[in-house]
């Protein structure tokens, strides 16, 4: 009998592995193709035109891919786990959600930061030096070639970061200890190397969602029509189609030899019709889009600022007063096991919708600092170095989206010992099965 509940608990442990593994691909099936589609319409079309290097593009081109689907992946991980939880308190005992449970979220985490580990480390600095290879001087160009001055290109730099690290261990803490840790790569060497990383994705983030949250009502402004008081958009039309017509009357009278001039006629051209476009979009949208949604955009717009503020400044004051509010200091529920707010799926969903303005808000204010706005990308005139730059930017702010929201007070969340989790989410009939 006893052999009997040991195949079957090692059947079920099989199929549940089976279940798991399928969910994630076909998750991170749906993320790859939907960035693939988010890339392809940025990215300049010149770059395929020889073989050697419509390969090259190529490879870049999927290794970015990657990166950013394991980007959304992160930002997305979040709000699933939150929803996940409350879906499993509603229907505890549910045949059809079986299949959501601690395990799961648990496998999904650790995923997204093994990919994020391997996107950050080897895929995007791979990509951005095989882009840049040529070949090493002497040897026959081609492919191999390139792969071949991209490897050892990363391996000077894994030594430069090693010796780094090195020295600065050794002017902190010079302890025997310390140093023979860092020969140990997987338990310790990247894991911390990561924290760092997501130690400067949190700074960032603290710099970069002020700015973008003072910023996302001019942007919001820029992209829904305004409404119409005391304007005469008729008017102001056809004064901006005679300019235009004046505009073009010059650059048609003027030499091909007077080149300055013909360079700042053709940019005032080009911004009379951009706001010819604008004003055209305008008059065309109809009285509810004018009156109704521009109004309601920007008080939602209000109405969420002003509940992250007062949400991070009662956590602030939370942890002045009380040393266990901490995040180190307090274990949260669980998955299943109880509700991460006291509203229950109505707080649940309010934090979700804060989270994800929180990160909309935080990649503006990154492409509004003067240093990265550079960065921000064109539709079909991006290059595949700024693509990968890209890439990696937005990789660092989704990898420190969970532990920021955590320190701010935005959510509760605790994964806990996944064992746990599971027996607490399945019914009772599948109490011989071990989840990992």
């Amino acid at each position: 009998m006893e052999g009997q509940d040991e195949v079957s608990a090692r059947e079920q442990h099989f199929h549940s592995q089976v279940r798991e593994s399928t969910i994630c691909f076909l998750l991170f099936a749906i993320l790859y193709i939907v960035s693939y589609f988010i890339i392809t319409r940025y990215k300049r079309k010149s770059d395929e035109q020889e073989d050697e290097d419509a390969i090259v593009n190529r490879i870049s081109l999927f290794l970015s891919t990657f990166t950013l689907a394991v980007s959304a992946g992160a930002v997305l991980l979040l709000p699933f786990s939150i929803i996940s939880n409350e879906i499993l308190l509603s229907f505890p005992q549910n045949y059809y959600i079986q299949w959501l449970n601690g395990s799961l979220i648990h496998g999904l985490w650790n995923l997204a930061s093994l990919f994020s580990n391997l996107c950050l480390f080897v895929l995007m600095p791979f990509a951005f030096f095989f882009l840049e290879s040529e070949g090493f001087a002497g040897l026959k160009k081609g492919i191999r070639a390139r792969i071949l001055e991209t490897l050892v290109m990363l391996i000077l730099l894994a030594l430069l970061i090693l010796g780094i690290v090195w020295v600065a261990s050794a002017l902190i803490d010079n302890d025997a200890a310390s140093m023979e840790s860092l020969y140990d790569l997987w338990e310790f060497y990247l894991p911390y190397l990561y924290s760092c990383i997501s130690l400067m994705g949190c700074l960032l983030l603290l710099l970069c969602t002020p700015v973008g949250l003072s910023r996302m009502f001019t942007v919001m402004g820029q992209l829904l029509v305004k409404p119409t008081i005391l304007e005469d958009l008729d008017e102001q039309i056809y004064i901006i189609t005679l300019e235009e017509e004046a505009l073009q009357r010059r650059l048609n009278g003027l030499s091909s030899s007077v080149e300055y001039n013909i360079t700042e006629l053709e940019q005032e051209l080009d911004n009379v019709k951009t706001l010819k476009t604008k004003l055209e979009r305008r008059k065309k949208a109809s009285a509810w889009e004018r009156n109704l949604v521009y109004p309601a955009v920007m008080v939602l717009l209000l109405t969420e600022t002003s509940i992250s503020v007062l949400l991070v400044a009662c956590n602030i004051l939370c942890l002045l007063v009380d040393e266990t509010a901490m995040p180190k200091g307090t274990r949260g529920p669980g998955i299943g096991n109880a509700s991460l707010s006291a509203f229950g799926f109505v707080g649940a969903a309010l934090e979700i919708i804060l989270i994800f303005y929180l990160m909309v808000s935080s990649v503006v204010g990154f492409y509004s600092l003067r240093f990265f706005g550079n960065f921000i990308p064109k539709k079909d005139d991006t290059t595949m170095t700024k693509i990968i730059g890209n890439c990696v930017s937005i990789l660092v702010l989704s990898s420190a989206l969970p532990v920021m929201s955590r320190t701010l007070g935005l959510h509760k969340l605790h994964l806990s010992d996944t064992s746990r989790d599971s027996e607490a989410a399945k019914p009772s009939a599948n109490g011989h099965q071990k989840a990992l």
